[in-house]
């Protein structure tokens, strides 16, 4: 039922590694045009799927007067992802009440993005039905990437009944699911599945069990009949950092749950030492001690480590890293060297960064 470029629609139905891009920034807090360049660029030539802009790992404060750049930032975006000689899936943040999420939708399809990440944190008080009908609204405009977002970071529980409306959204391609809630994330599943959506691609978003959910059979009754469903891909901000192993990563988790490989019980057992380590980073990365206070700093803070950035600035001056961050990066960056690209963005930073 979704409408999308067969090539892109193939994509996100197998399942790619989509980061969320962080905003570079210089030491004035002003956009760091040249910086943004190679972040994406990095993204890219790392296999990256499609890159995710305009979302809360790139501050929701882009859209606030005094900053104003959403816009340029899409554009900008938009303008690299078309340079890349294979598709690449443009998916664009879009916020705020139904007023606003519309016009942010019209801008990103103006700016060949082919499907929008619908946050739905701003309409916190309305009812279930008025949710349903602005993200009916909105696929009108753009095609919806779902997201179900962690509470601890200004989303909202929302219950079966939600997703199973949602579900029936013509124009819904994909969803996001990061409650990082085990219940919460069937409840997702299940309610795609019951609704017949086998062209809906779920995503990976739960940072404490990336692995887990990549290579979990999800099964569940529609209709008299069981049905199967995974999750194929990830939109991560965790992804924003290592995204070459990322690729290696899901790659090998397509391999398992395809049965494609001659050790197959070997893989399996890997993987799963595999999810155990990206769950420390991510405890390091997003800063769980403090109740991911220092999620955005902290990806900020590796990508500065390996000179992708030049600061961890955020446009908010309170967003810092928390007391024993560092400490904890240091640590996560030593055990896990692999998981950050490391070697690969050594080789090629002074390309990515030439104008």
């Amino acid at each position: 039922m979704a409408t999308l470029d067969p090539d892109i629609q193939s994509a996100l139905q197998r399942g790619v590694v989509i980061p969320a891009c962080p905003l570079a920034l210089d030491a004035q807090r002003k956009w760091n045009e040249r910086r943004q360049r190679a972040l994406l660029r990095y993204y890219l030539d790392a296999g990256a799927g499609g890159i995710a802009i305009g979302v809360h790992t790139t501050q929701f404060a882009i859209r606030d007067p005094q900053h104003g750049l959403y816009r340029p930032l899409l554009r900008f975006a938009s303008a690299e992802m078309a340079t890349c000689p294979r598709p690449v899936i443009r998916v664009a943040g879009v916020c705020g009440g139904t007023k606003q999420a519309l016009a942010e939708a019209a801008f990103a399809r103006e700016c060949g993005y082919h499907a929008g990440l619908l946050n739905l944190s701003a309409l916190a008080a309305v009812g279930e039905d008025e949710f349903v009908e602005h993200c009916r609204r909105v696929a009108e405009v753009l095609p919806v990437f779902g997201f179900y977002l962690n509470p601890a970071i200004g989303g909202r529980l929302l219950p079966f009944s939600f997703w199973r409306q949602f579900a029936e959204i013509e124009r819904v391609v994909a969803i996001k699911i990061a409650p990082f809630n085990r219940y919460q994330t069937l409840d997702v599943v299940r309610a795609v599945v019951e609704a017949g959506r086998d062209d809906i691609a779920l995503y990976t978003g739960n940072d404490d069990n990336i692995v887990a959910d990549l290579i979990t059979p999800f099964r569940f009754e529609s209709e008299g009949h069981s049905v199967e469903r995974r999750i194929v891909g990830g939109l991560l901000g965790q992804w924003a950092v290592g995204t070459r192993a990322a690729v290696g990563l899901l790659d090998e988790c397509h391999r398992v749950t395809a049965g494609e490989s001659p050790s197959d019980a070997l893989l399996l057992s890997k993987l799963l030492r595999d999810n155990v380590a990206l769950t420390d980073i991510n405890a390091a990365l997003f800063d769980a001690a403090h109740d991911f206070a220092g999620c955005i700093p902290g990806v900020h803070e590796v990508l500065r480590r390996q000179g992708l950035l030049e600061g961890v600035w955020c446009l908010d001056p309170r967003q810092t890293l928390s007391p024993g961050q560092a400490e904890e990066i240091d640590r996560v960056m030593r055990v896990y060297a692999e998981w950050f690209d490391g070697d690969f963005v050594r080789e090629n930073l002074d390309r990515w960064l030439t104008p």
